[in-house]
């Protein structure tokens, strides 16, 4: 595969991508997701990619995409480029995507694939380009203490000490998607603006699945 690609600003990336609707799954800016791709659209999909800017949109489904064919999207999703990729014996396609850069639909195209395409608009994420190197001025401890709470509670095992030590955009982007909450709630994580916005939305949600105790709306934590 070729080597890596920096996007210098939102003008190098493309005005259309394929786009992965998956429930409960958000991608931030700089973060990895593995994926197992099996369905024939999906391998169409990822050989599509890598025949060119191997960007792929993941994006959540308003509704179950296993209660209808085509659900109606949300307006939010973020691109990643496919950065590793393996084939397995049975034709699955072992991926894996780095956010890139969150978009916003302008609108879906009539395409021939077989998969989903979309026209981005990435106006407004702009600094999903630029890491944040900086330790936001978040409640780390309050955040570190309720997830203590949080985890113990459910009889989740945590590395206490490399959480602790994570870079803040490490730390909440791997909550934000580990963390079994609801469609809506996924959705306004990935959407907060910036990461001091996303680590307090994260906090309340934790805060509040504690106080429900119950792990999130969807059951508990893989």
């Amino acid at each position: 595969m070729a080597g890596p690609v920096t996007y210098e600003s939102v003008e190098d990336l493309p005005p259309a991508i394929p786009v992965f609707p998956l429930s409960r799954t958000i991608m931030l800016p700089r973060a990895r997701l593995p994926l197992n791709i099996f369905e024939p659209r999906y391998l169409a999909m990822v050989d599509g990619a890598l025949a060119g800017d191997r960007l792929i949109g993941m994006i959540q489904p308003r509704a179950s995409e296993f209660e209808q064919d085509r659900p109606e999207l949300f307006d939010v999703g973020c691109a990643g480029r496919i950065t590793q990729f393996g084939e397995t014996g049975d034709g699955r396609y072992l991926i894996t995507l780095t956010g890139i850069c969150r978009f916003r639909v302008a609108r879906e195209l009539s395409a021939t694939t077989p998969y989903r395409q979309v026209e981005a608009d990435w106006s407004g994420f702009e600094n999903d380009l630029s890491p944040d190197m900086s330790e936001l001025p978040f409640e780390r401890q309050s955040l570190i203490d309720s997830l203590r709470t949080y985890f113990s509670k459910f009889g989740q095992q945590v590395d206490w000490q490399s959480m602790a030590a994570a870079p803040a955009e490490a730390l909440i982007g791997s909550l934000a998607a580990i963390c079994p909450f609801s469609v809506e709630e996924k959705q306004a994580l990935l959407e907060a603006k910036d990461l001091k916005v996303r680590a307090e939305i994260l906090t309340s949600l934790i805060e509040m699945a504690i106080v429900a105790d119950t792990p999130g709306r969807d059951g508990p934590i893989q």
